[in-house]
């Protein structure tokens, strides 16, 4: 959801009151519980009209919705048992509903990386590849750095060669963790973990980090390596864009978290970026890059990789493709 759609949502739950509100955040996600949050935080006065225009737009929406079924698991499995059997229908609910029971993973979602990271440091590292290729890859790769050198490599090699978790090992899997959680307070094959995973989290882990993983990782297995890196997407591939891609990353950029991640760029990405605004945008952010003086990597490799996710999440969209030297995609 973009900026907007962000702040539409937000003034929406304002309009509801905070009983229905509440409701409608119990079905959120945490990184979408926290985002409306801030927005409405930030949210003091709002055009009367604004509230009209929401509100129309929600109404039109809603009235070409439909809900036929109010528990659809519920139903598939009614549905399969008189129709089959239940020695038939339990062999395919499995595979239907795909290990659906995952609470006590998703419950780390809601954890700061920290706790995630102490929660699980004494587990296998498969058991801990497992879980952290179920999260979200920002958080996954923010536990990881809470770990010894040592310990987040044995981590990403199995999250590398993970090839997907079958539902009663994920059935199993949530039930380590939910006696976890107790001590210290859907799939046929769920597609977690991999070579893409491995990279995308490495992707967001700073340049420093990465060259000492993929040093490990190349040491145990070059070829495992090589997969890696052919996945990987670092901010100077922005320039494996075309123009029209480009155009739609900029859609999406604030002025300034441009400003700051171009500072780490190379002449030709900056060029590129520069062809693909107008006359005097591109002259105003030229003289955004003069004038700035020196920014912190830090600050760079963060507003890099808050560019990375907007292009990582225009490719999941169809927006745009990356091409690499040859015919490689990177998504």
């Amino acid at each position: 959801m973009d900026e907007q759609g962000v702040e539409d949502a937000a003034i929406l739950l304002m309009s509801l009151g905070e009983e229905e509100a509440s409701e409608v955040f119990k079905h959120l996600q945490p990184k979408e519980v926290q985002k409306l949050g801030e927005t409405i935080a930030k949210l003091k006065v709002i055009p009367r009209e604004k509230v009209e225009q929401v509100l129309t737009r929600f109404d039109a929406v809603a009235e070409t919705q439909s809900m036929l079924v109010q528990d659809t698991d519920e139903y598939v499995r009614t549905v399969l048992r008189k129709a089959l059997g239940d020695d038939k229908a339990n062999l395919l609910l499995d595979r239907i509903l795909q290990g659906s029971d995952v609470s006590s993973i998703e419950s780390l979602k809601w954890m700061d990386s920290g706790s995630v990271a102490e929660l699980l440091r004494n587990e296998h590292p498969q058991i801990i590849a497992a879980v952290l290729s179920h999260l979200d890859h920002d958080q996954t790769s923010s536990v990881l750095k809470v770990f010894t050198e040592r310990q987040r490599n044995e981590v990403l090699i199995r999250i590398a060669t993970l090839d997907g978790i079958q539902p009663t090992a994920l059935k199993d899997l949530n039930e380590v963790m939910s006696q976890l959680l107790a001590g210290g307070e859907r799939m046929k094959k769920s597609s977690l973990g991999g070579v893409k995973t491995a990279a995308e989290i490495i992707n967001m882990m700073g340049s420093s980090v990465e060259a000492s993983v993929l040093d490990y990782i190349r040491e145990a297995d070059s070829d495992l390596a090589q997969k890696i890196m052919d996945n990987m997407f670092t901010f100077d591939d922005l320039e494996k864009i075309d123009d029209k891609g480009i155009q739609a990353v900029l859609k999406e950029v604030q002025s300034e978290s441009l400003v700051v991640a171009l500072k780490g760029a190379n002449a030709e990405l900056r060029e590129k970026v520069f062809r693909n605004m107008s006359t005097r945008a591109a002259e105003t952010l030229r003289e955004d890059l003069d004038t700035r003086g020196p920014v912190r990597l830090s600050e760079v490799e963060s507003e890099q990789k808050e560019m990375l996710k907007i292009v990582r999440r225009l490719v999941d969209e169809g927006q745009i493709v990356l091409v690499g030297g040859g015919d490689d995609q990177f998504v």
